[in-house]
């Protein structure tokens, strides 16, 4: 059985940093690639950041490229979003998914896994 747990979230006044981690399960972790995407109220889903299965290679949405950092640890089992100069507008729920293809992407319908998400809330 598959798991995709995200934690880190939290209440952070702008301009503030968050380090969100995401631990899967039940996969063969190494060979997946991994994502963020977030959702705010009344909005759609979108793109956060993604990183291949090596970690070589890494994408980012423009609205955080700079401020956000993705990365992870094949040996944990752990991909990470680390998120500084938080702005208001970053609030929204946070989702870790996992791709068997490896590349990362920015495409959600790649992904397989899906967690729960965790909530990020950035306050003015």
């Amino acid at each position: 059985q598959v798991h995709v747990v995200e934690s880190g979230g939290g209440l952070v006044q702008a301009g503030g940093s968050l380090r969100l981690s995401c631990a899967a399960s039940g996969i063969t972790f190494s060979r997946y690639g991994m994502g963020w995407f977030r959702q705010a109220p009344g909005k759609e889903r979108e793109f956060v950041a993604a990183i291949g299965s090596s970690g070589g290679r890494t994408s980012y949405a423009d609205s955080v490229k700079g401020r956000f950092t993705i990365s992870r640890d094949n040996a944990r089992n752990t991909v990470y979003l680390q998120m500084n100069s938080l702005k208001p507008e970053d609030t929204a729920v946070y989702h870790c998914a996992a791709a068997f293809w490896g590349g990362g992407s920015s495409d959600p319908l790649v992904y397989n896994y899906w967690g729960q998400g965790t909530q990020v809330t950035v306050s003015s």
